[in-house]
This record gives structure tokens, sequence and C-alpha cells, in this order.
């Protein structure tokens, strides 16, 4: 049953998605919040959401997904598969320039998949590994020719997924260590321009974009203000026309969606499908023990945190497919919140009240607050847990060193179990260094070997049964937590028009946008 926000949200998003039909103006500039600051700007490099957030105006994929997934043209203005399924060409726009004035070529896409991506990138690589080799046939066309068909391999090529990025820029550098990173350089329809640490990112319209008369927009201002009452006041007085999923506290929505010229929508979340997770640390301690890691999944207040700290938004999950996921098994039985079985179980195991640290996800009070939740939650069933509270680079430095038990994150579903869900679970998707693939550290055999057959499994009742068979093992082994799909919904002025045109929403919406002043 949907909350009274849901529905007004739901009806404010069906309002805002039939208003797209007056004549564009040209000009002007968007003000905006992205909290918390990025900690750099280099899609594939960087995944955090902020990131993914402003960057995706910057960089582009081959690929745009419309709010039903459908594949849409961007830098690859067409593709066929060859009958066997195994080779995927794709025809490249010829008229496109790097934001430096070099031209966009194949061999941009090849460095870009081939070595960038599969060095930095855990979310590319989930693909790369089916395929078995990239090829320019000449400077407008490339083939991707995989190891075996691959059912979602065109939902793959998002820009935040599947960056392009410049050969001539960063082949034969340290990739992290590249000049360029303090000024990224895209193909997309807004080109950086400054970034006043703890203050402003400003991104000024590319004048040569390859796209006819977009973006009509002269530039975005991405504000960082870090407090959240003052974010909402931005809005409230005027300051910001547009606040992007996460920037406000869930305990402001209902005001600010209640006043003048306010539109509210949840549309562009669909390729991401935003799922908050508990990582728990599966290497060493209380946390290494399977019963440990089911106690703390009874002893959560799941359904709390959904009502009173996220206003009713999002769902509680059943296990480690989303609902929004494909192959969900419904059959599995829930975590319900059982604080007496937590204490079975922590008994059992014998745990004998060693100390639990708890890793906040630094994105605002909610996430804070949360935190506060589940600390109260695993205290009242007997687990001795501290919490170590950090800013979003510490964070990331944290989990890419697995130097925490307990650590809240969200990770992104793409679509396909085989994008999305698989790499968090797959045991050579453990790497340090990254805090967005198998964090965790679990590993199982069977596990492994049923994700990498429902990958290229066909047809599709054959890759629900695999999909549906590793669930049951997952559920039994509570790698992660599960503990919210979320609801991010976009708040902005109902003079900004045509803000969400595709299943990523603001990711990459400014270039379609434009000011009805």
């Amino acid at each position: 049953m949907k909350t009274p926000l849901a529905i007004a949200i739901t009806a404010a998003a069906l309002t805002a998605t039939y208003a797209l039909a007056e004549e564009p103006k040209e000009g002007g500039v968007i003000d905006t919040i992205i909290q918390p600051e990025p900690p750099g700007l280099v899609l594939g490099m960087i995944q955090n959401a902020p990131t993914r957030t402003v960057a995706g105006n910057i960089y582009e994929g081959l690929l745009r997904y419309s709010t039903d997934l459908e594949p849409m043209p961007q830098l690859a203005e067409s593709w066929e598969v060859s009958d066997d399924g195994r080779t995927w060409t794709f025809h490249l726009r010829e008229n496109v320039s790097w934001h430096d004035g070099e031209p966009f070529t194949a061999e941009d896409v090849v460095f870009s998949a081939d070595v960038f991506h599969r060095e930095l990138n855990p979310s590319a690589r989930a693909v790369l590994q089916h395929v078995e080799s990239i090829e320019a046939l000449d400077d407008y066309t490339v083939a991707f020719t995989l190891k075996e068909p691959f059912g979602p391999f065109l939902i793959s090529f998002e820009a935040g997924t599947f960056t392009m990025v410049p050969k001539h820029i960063y082949e034969g550098t340290e990739f992290r260590d590249n000049e360029a990173n303090n000024h990224p350089i895209g193909t997309g329809p807004f080109k950086f321009e400054n970034w006043d640490r703890g203050t402003v990112i400003q991104l000024v319209k590319n004048e040569d974009y390859y796209e006819e008369d977009l973006p009509y927009l002269d530039g975005i201002n991405w504000h960082i203000i870090p407090d959240g009452a003052s974010r909402a006041v931005a809005y409230e007085n005027g300051t910001v026309d547009v606040l992007p999923y996460g920037t406000v506290e869930n305990f402001d929505i209902p005001r600010l969606t209640e006043m003048d010229n306010t539109c509210v929508t949840e549309h562009g979340n669909e390729y991401f499908s935003p799922f908050a997770m508990l990582w728990m640390n599966n290497r060493e301690g209380p946390t290494a023990d399977k019963r440990f890691r089911q106690a703390v999944m009874y002893a959560m207040d799941r359904e709390f945190a959904r009502n009173v700290l996220w206003n009713g938004l999002g769902k509680v999950p059943l296990g480690a497919f989303g609902s929004n996921a494909k192959f969900q098994n419904d059959d599995l039985a829930p975590f319900d919140h059982d604080p007496e079985r937590a204490r079975e179980l922590l008994d059992e195991m014998g745990y004998d009240g060693e100390e639990v640290r708890l890793l906040p996800l630094p994105y605002g009070e909610t996430w804070t607050r949360w935190a506060e939740a589940v600390q109260q939650n695993l205290k009242e069933v007997g687990i001795n847990v501290r919490t170590e509270a950090t800013d979003v680079g510490g964070w990331n430095q944290r989990l890419g060193d697995w130097d925490y038990d307990l650590a809240f994150t969200y990770l992104y579903q793409y679509g396909d179990p085989a994008l999305g869900i698989s790499r968090t679970y797959l045991s050579n998707n453990i790497q340090k260094g990254s805090p967005w693939n198998n964090v965790e550290g679990y590993e199982n055999p069977k596990v492994d070997e049923l994700f990498n057959q429902a990958a290229t499994a066909h047809p599709d009742e054959k890759r629900e049964a695999l999909y549906h068979d590793v669930q049951e093992i997952l559920q039994e082994d509570v790698p992660v937590g599960w503990l919210l799909e979320l609801g991010f919904p976009t708040i902005y002025r109902c003079d900004v028009k045509n803000l969400v045109t595709s299943g990523v929403g603001v990711n990459d919406g400014f270039k379609d946008a434009w000011l009805d002043r």
C-alpha cells in the first residue's frame, strides 16, 4: 500500500511527464545541489553516486536508456548483432569531438573498454568478463566479440557504467595520477568550468555539441551545502531550482513538495534501482560466521527504517534481488524483525561480546540516523557495536582496504542480475582498493557457478531457475545485509522542463532540460 507521500509523488510525476509539449527556450543556468561533495569527477575511475550525477553530464556512453530500459543512440548511432549472438557491431557518430577539440573515434572506445575499465571499473568488468575481443574496424566502427551470447550485453553501456574516456589523454599514464583528473574532458553536452571546493562545481554549455540545438541551458551550477537544513532552505528561498535524489533529508520532502511551482518525480531511477546494503566482513571476526550475519538481519527493524527514516519511500527487500530485478525468487523465507531469533543465533555461535565496528554512509542526516537505529537494534540483542564515522574519501578508503566490520552502502542493480547483482557475490570480483565490488570477501564456488551459468543461459526460463537457486544459497549465507530498495524522488521547479528523459534521470537529463522563464 502506498503512503500519502508516495501517492503524491506518483501524481506529480504523471503531471510532470505530460507537461513536455511546449517549445523549448534557450539560455539560462540551472542551480542545483550535489550532496555530498564528490571525491572526484572522472567516471569509471570513481563510482560514487555524486560523481555519477555531476559527471554524467560531462561524459557519455555509447547508449542511453529510456525509463523502460530500451536502448537509445548516444555516441553510437546504430548497432547490430551477428546471427550467433556473439558479435555486436557499433556504428559511431562521425561528428563528435572531445571537449579539448580532438575527434572521438573507435580507438577511444577500444581504449576505454579494453584498458581503462578493465583496470579500474568493477561494474564494467562484470560485462567485460564475457568479452573475448574489442576491435576498431575503422575510425567509426567497433566490434565487441563475446565468448558466448550474453543477454544483458546491450543494456550495459550507460555513461556512468561504461564511460567513454579520451585515449589521447590517458594512454600510457598512471590513470589515478593524471593531471586531467582535475579538469575532466568528455564528449557530453556540458564542459567542466570550475570547482571551488566546498562551494560549487560549475559546468558550461558545450557549444560544439554534436546533437543539434542541444543543450538548451547555458550551464549548471552544482552547489555544495553540507548542512541538510540549509539545503532545504536553499530550495525554499529560490537559490536552487532542482533537488536531485538524496540532496535533502527525507523528513523535509513532504514540506518541500507542497510548495508552489514545485514538481516531483520518482522517474529516472529505473536503470539503477538503488539498493541499500550493509557490508559484513566475511573474512574475520564475528561477522565471518554466517550465524552472526543472520542474527544481524533478524535484529534490524527494516520496516521502521522505511516508514520513519525514509518517510514510507522504498521497499523492504526479500533478499539479494530487489523487486525490480529480473528473476526474483518470491518463495524465500523473509528476515522479519525477530530479536529473539537473533539472540538464539548469537548464543549458538558462542558470541562473546567482541566489539564490532559500524561504518555509516556519510551522505547526510538520514543515513546518520539509520546507522544510529541499526546500532540500537544490534545492541538490543547483545551485539557490542561501535560507530566510526568518516567523510566520503575516508569511507571509500576504509571499504577499499577492507578496514571495517559492518558498513552502510547502496549499489545499483542495473536492470539485470548479471550486471548489478552478481558483482557483489562473485569471488573473482574480490579486489582490494574498490568499494564497489565483492567488498565483503564472500567466496562460494557453487554461487560462482550458478551466477556464471545464469549470465549466459538461454532462454529466460533457464536463467530464472539458476537465479532462484543462487538466491536460496545467499539467503542462507547472508554475505551482506539487505536493507532497503531506496525511493529517490527528484524535486524541481515546475518551470524546469524536460528534466528527466531517461532511466538515469538527472545524471544525463540536463542536456534536454530548459527553463520556461
